[in-house]
């Protein structure tokens, strides 16, 4: 625990870690007042596409956090990012929330439901057939896919609900497409997660609650990882999987405390 305490930069997921659902998890308060007592970096870095970091911020405010917006990092700034390189002043249709639509739209992406050069899939309590129709025939059409994380399942309050890959699975089965994810585990979103830290790898660590994605994202960028048993992983599921994290937590309540 030593070792991890050490550590100049936090790199956080969010559900399953710091909350479920509109629950704030035990021990969360006391793990972020440490980070600023301590002069840590930190940044939480959710795969979750829905809402934008001002609106994380705020979603935390009413939990009793006080967090800056700077502080938040989503899959969907990352997805906007990554279209932003790859084709300038491009199209996308878009299934998914407002946060993933205001990052495209900062990105300089136009919406588009005729032609568009991408077909882009995030989070969305507003999921249907008609969407996976039009996805499905915009991709046979040309329109490449694009995911904005890999996650199936995400945890909530009272048990999980599906997530972004669960959404992109009908277009890939009926169109023989694959998407291209651009969250967690991709080192893409992982190096920009540092470089907002303004630490090496090295010198920062990854706390997550899952193995397929927040764990193996840290292992592949070059960080030392920590799983918190208050989301999807467990203690028996970690066995499932070929690699392990360094150290395995109960919560982040552990972090300051032990």
């Amino acid at each position: 625990m030593e070792i991890l305490r050490a550590k100049k930069g936090f790199i956080c997921d969010m559900d399953g870690v710091i909350y479920h659902g509109n629950k704030l998890l035990d021990g969360v308060k006391e793990f972020v007042d440490w980070l600023y007592r301590e002069n840590k970096q930190f940044l939480f870095l959710t795969n979750a596409s829905h809402r934008s970091p001002r609106e994380l911020k705020l979603k935390l405010e009413r939990m009793g956090l006080e967090i800056g917006e700077e502080h938040f990092y989503t899959s969907a700034l990352a997805t906007a990012k990554f279209l932003q390189t790859q084709a300038p002043g491009c199209s996308a249709y878009v299934i998914g929330d407002h946060g993933l639509y205001n990052a495209l739209y900062e990105a300089g992406i136009t919406i588009n439901d005729v032609d568009p050069e991408y077909v882009v899939v995030g989070e969305t309590d507003d999921y249907c057939y008609d969407h996976i129709l039009k996805a499905m025939n915009l991709v046979n059409k040309g329109a490449r896919l694009i995911a904005t994380n890999t996650d199936i399942t995400g945890p909530i309050e009272g048990g999980i609900a599906p997530a972004c890959r669960a959404f992109v699975a009908p277009i890939e089965a009926t169109t023989g497409k694959s998407a291209y994810y651009v969250g967690k585990p991709n080192p893409l979103m992982m190096r920009t997660g540092l470089k907002l830290l303004g630490c090496h790898s090295s010198e920062a660590v990854m706390i997550g609650d899952r193995m397929d994605t927040d764990i193996i994202a840290g292992i592949e960028t070059g960080l030392d990882t920590a799983l918190v048993l208050t989301g999807v992983s467990t203690r028996e599921t970690v066995n499932d999987f070929p690699y392990r994290p360094r150290l395995i937590l109960n919560g982040v309540c552990d972090i300051p405390t032990k």
